[in-house]
């Protein structure tokens, strides 16, 4: 619903902003184009276009009493960095833990990628807005059986990435990005045996270095389990709980 109402209010103000810039009489035309990276900050908010803003303002209420609500409180700022971080840690438990709608019961491990999470969450009050910032892509649960010979291969290319997301299991990686050791549920890793991995629909399709999820044996793809919302329904369960949100760094990846 959420999504839903979002997208309608942008689509509508991108079409508004188009048929203003493309009109019969347009204020503006093109005379260059210059690649490369520019920095949004406030020095493009000195000479508002006073059309463009007022397109803008129609939407703007809309999408704020959308964005705007608390959803749930931080006990501190959770950032996301390598080799491990308290917001990796945790997102890659919501994704471990949330398999349970699907199986009735947490995956063996669960593993998100740092490039992944775009902002922090910070201390204090939590807004659904907080959680587009984290998660604003449409990334969604996927659900993968893999054997033991493949996960150690995915746990060698998180060690090169020097750390990624990883939930219930434990790595020793060296400063030149080797695995040293792999354990998953404390135990070492079985190269016979097949584990229960979740994971994000991009990764599994074997992106960012991640291309042993390509030799999954199984992948499931649950419907409506956007990470973003999964997200949005943990930080609500906690506020439900009368719970802060936390998370630690707790040696899920040593470099040795």
């Amino acid at each position: 619903m959420v999504r839903s109402l979002i997208e309608k209010s942008l689509s509508v103000l991108m079409a508004g902003f188009f048929l203003l810039m493309g009109g019969c009489s347009p204020k503006y035309s093109v005379t260059g184009v210059t690649g490369g990276r520019f920095p949004v900050t406030e020095d493009y908010d000195e000479c508002p276009d006073k059309d463009v803003a007022a397109i803008v303002e129609l939407y703007q209420g809309k999408v704020d009493s959308i964005m705007s609500p608390v959803i749930g409180y931080a006990a501190e700022t959770l950032a996301a960095y390598r080799p491990e971080s308290p917001l990796s840690n945790l997102m890659a438990d919501i994704l471990r833990m949330s398999v349970v709608r699907v199986t009735g019961k947490p995956a063996d491990v669960g593993v998100m990628n740092m490039g992944g999470i775009r902002a922090s969450l910070p201390e204090g009050p939590v807004t659904v807005g907080t959680a587009y910032e984290i998660a604003p892509f449409e990334n969604a649960l996927c659900v993968l059986t893999m054997d033991g010979e493949s996960l150690l291969c995915l746990f060698r290319q998180m060690a090169a990435a020097h750390g990624e997301g990883l939930s219930g299991a434990r790595l020793v990686i060296t400063p030149d990005g080797e695995l040293k050791e792999a354990a998953v549920n404390g135990r070492p890793v079985d190269p016979k045996r097949e584990y229960t991995v979740a994971t994000i629909d991009y990764l599994a399709e074997g992106n960012d270095r991640m291309s042993a999820f390509r030799s999954a044996k199984l992948k499931t793809y649950p419907e409506n389990m956007v990470l973003r919302n999964l997200l949005i329904d943990y930080i609500k369960e906690c506020e439900s709980e009368g719970r802060l949100v936390k998370a630690s760094v707790e040696g899920r990846i040593k470099v040795w």
